[in-house]
């Protein structure tokens, strides 16, 4: 069977291959490796363009070494831009951020990444400027998503689905299909009242996922991963999307076609990929 983990973060100063190897010793064989902050290094160089090169190196590197399917997704921080407007002024923070866009857009163009992310705005409360000033460099992202043909990977605030209908407008504005706005970090929304139509990356606690299951197939499981020393096993470890599935499935909770939805159709749909 195939298991997919919508959204995983490695660093070379965390457990990297080992926590892969969990993962894949668990039954995990898909997983997108989404971009991890590098803030000062964003700072020290005023560009992501070798941030974005250290992921897609570690992107082969696993898949020289295990055997797993990796798909790379990349994209600025939402959060750089607090420290990036204070480094160097709010014109220059979100010229940088939007020039992290382009590259990441120009990655998706040549197939290397996926889609654009994780972007959007900052998860803890933050003055009207910031939000605004996130919108607009969101705003920027889905445009150029839109143009390239893929997806949004988007952190945000907690996700209500007041929330999910003013990111969907918000795409709608410039062209991209709320089946394009993938929601990292979702609650179980599931249903089109709750999402209005954009895909929910549901964080894979054994509780969101039965709630989930309860109302449909339409979502991605994800842990979060961050690979921190500091924090093992934060947000979620790298065996819980395999390990959670074949217990829902043991269980009775979960259906063999509905696993086929959420961890192949889903993901092929979402983000245009063949998953073998």
């Amino acid at each position: 069977m195939i298991f997919f983990d919508n959204h995983l973060h490695l660093r070379r100063d965390g457990r990297f291959l080992e926590a892969v190897k969990d993962f894949t010793k668990a039954g995990g064989t898909h997983f997108v490796l989404t971009q991890y902050p590098m803030t000062e290094r964003v700072i020290q160089e005023k560009s992501y363009k070798s941030v974005y090169q250290e992921t897609l190196r570690m992107a082969q590197e696993i898949r020289s070494t295990i055997d797993v399917a990796v798909y790379v997704v990349v994209g600025p921080y939402p959060v750089d831009y607090i420290k990036l407007k204070e480094k160097f002024g709010r014109d220059d923070a979100i010229q940088l951020m939007k020039k992290g866009m382009d590259q990441a857009a120009e990655l998706c163009e040549t197939q290397q990444c996926i889609a654009i992310g994780e972007i959007g705005r900052p998860h803890f409360p933050v003055d009207a400027q910031i939000i605004e000033d996130s919108n607009t460099i969101l705003e920027y992202g889905m445009q150029l998503a839109k143009d390239v043909g893929v997806p949004v990977v988007l952190h945000t605030e907690s996700t209500t689905p007041e929330q999910c209908k003013e990111l969907v407008q918000l795409g709608k504005k410039v062209g991209l299909p709320a089946e394009k706005i993938v929601k990292h970090f979702a609650p179980p929304l599931i249903t089109h009242e709750e999402n209005y139509g954009l895909m929910p990356s549901v964080l894979a606690s054994k509780k969101n996922i039965t709630e989930a299951i309860k109302k449909g197939s339409r979502f991605l499981m994800e842990t979060d991963y961050i690979d921190d020393l500091r924090r093992p096993g934060a947000v979620l470890g790298p065996k819980t999307v395999p390990s959670l599935t074949k217990n829902l499935l043991a269980l009775g909770v979960m259906s063999e076609d509905q696993a086929h939805e959420i961890h192949v159709h889903n993901p092929e749909k979402t983000y245009n990929i063949t998953i073998e």
